[in-house]
């Protein structure tokens, strides 16, 4: 006796999938992100400053919410009023859960943010360790230049405070291949930078 498939649930009816979907996005609450989505929310739904629902959980490091906004096809290259993407903001939170949930959604590692920096550039700033050895495996390019002249390791030396933290992102990114010989726009090398501010440590590495 052939058994009677089971009809599906109906998709549940919301007033507002849009707003409900950022709004849950922005909580990380990931049931209601999935309830607005099978309730046909826009993916794509923009706030006030252009941020999609992936880009709030993003930059709020609501890894299962993303989750969720991967799984249904969610853009990680959707760009807000301040060029912040889902995958860009990751640079600024460092983290690497969210990272690995946005790799798997194959995010353009060469967009730029407003200062015409890509995701490493303000991670290496940041002192996140631990993200930039994960980056760093995907081939981005290491040795970028962004708007101030400035690579990743610049950043690291002439923003970061020269502690331990700083010296392992100089290590991480010159074991990647960055080029310790690329200067800022006044000709100063990241060598310089460490030596001038007293990173001795750092500027061991670099020499």
């Amino acid at each position: 006796m052939t058994q009677t498939p089971e009809p599906e649930s109906p998709a549940p009816r919301l007033a507002d999938p849009d707003g409900t979907l950022l709004a849950a996005a922005a909580s990380g609450d990931a049931a209601t992100v999935d309830l607005a989505v099978r309730a046909g929310a826009d993916l794509e739904a923009r706030d006030a400053h252009l941020r999609t629902a992936l880009l709030l959980a993003a930059a709020e490091d609501h890894v299962e919410a993303a989750k969720v906004l991967v799984a249904a096809g969610a853009d990680p290259d959707a760009l807000d009023d301040r060029s912040d993407t889902p995958w860009l903001v990751t640079g600024v939170t460092g983290s690497v859960a969210m990272a690995e949930v946005l790799l798997a959604a194959n995010p353009d590692l060469t967009i730029r943010n407003r200062f015409g920096g890509i995701s490493i550039i303000p991670a290496a700033e940041r002192g996140h360790v631990e993200y930039l050895r994960r980056v760093l495996q995907t081939g981005i390019d290491v040795n970028h230049v962004n708007d101030l002249g400035w690579t990743a390791l610049l950043e690291a030396v002439i923003l970061g405070d020269g502690g331990l933290r700083h010296q392992q992102v100089v290590r991480v990114l010159l074991e990647a291949g960055a080029d310790a010989a690329i200067a800022d726009r006044e000709g100063v090398t990241p060598l310089e930078h460490a030596r001038s501010r007293g990173y001795s440590e750092i500027a061991t590495l670099l020499s």
